[in-house]
């Protein structure tokens, strides 16, 4: 397997990436599949067994279901967490109340905790914004995952689906304010 330095980093990410959209098979995202446990299991053994070490998923992946299902196939296999880099997503719809969408402060923190819980681990590697917020200002998430990176609960985050101006903005506000800047996927 080969290796690369993901952004800026210093962190090496494998050069395949297992994408895990098909999981769960849930909601929304049962027509791109279902795979169930034993599935989900044989699949990571095998691409980890070839050295694939970045799993990407996102909460929104049938209801968070293929986190929970990554986490428990990790508990399943008993495989180091450590030699793994886990990255997921947020912003899309995760409930029904007012703010349970979109990248403000309160969102993030509430789907970073829940992440955490679904994928059984204490940290992600990279936390990604899965796509714009048109209602929420990029310097409030932008600062309100710098502080996530400071406490640990995320090592880097980035942003996927997103213009490019948007990620120009939001690095202009990282490097203007010294804070930990935005990794592009």
């Amino acid at each position: 397997m080969k290796y690369k330095i993901l952004g800026n980093t210093g962190l090496k990410v494998s050069t395949l990436c297992l994408g895990t959209m098909n999981y769960g098979g849930k909601g929304f995202f049962g027509y791109m599949g279902n795979l169930d446990q034993n599935a989900v299991d044989e699949q990571i053994r095998t691409v980890t067994e070839a050295g694939v070490n970045f799993i990407d998923t996102a909460n929104i992946y049938s209801e968070g279901l293929s986190e929970v299902m990554i986490g428990q196939a990790i508990k399943n296999l008993s495989i180091n967490r450590d030699d793994l880099v886990l990255a997921t997503k947020v912003r899309g719809t995760m409930g029904n109340g007012q703010n349970d969408l979109g990248l403000s402060k309160k969102h993030i923190i509430q789907q970073v905790e829940a992440s955490l819980k679904r994928l059984g681990t204490d940290y992600i590697d990279l936390y990604q914004i899965h796509t714009a917020d048109p209602l929420t200002p990029i310097e409030e998430t932008i600062k309100t995952l710098d502080d996530l990176v400071r406490s640990g609960k995320i090592r880097y985050f980035g942003a996927s689906n997103i213009a490019a101006w948007q990620l120009m903005k939001g690095l202009a506000f990282s490097q203007y304010n010294h804070l930990v800047l935005l990794l592009l996927h």
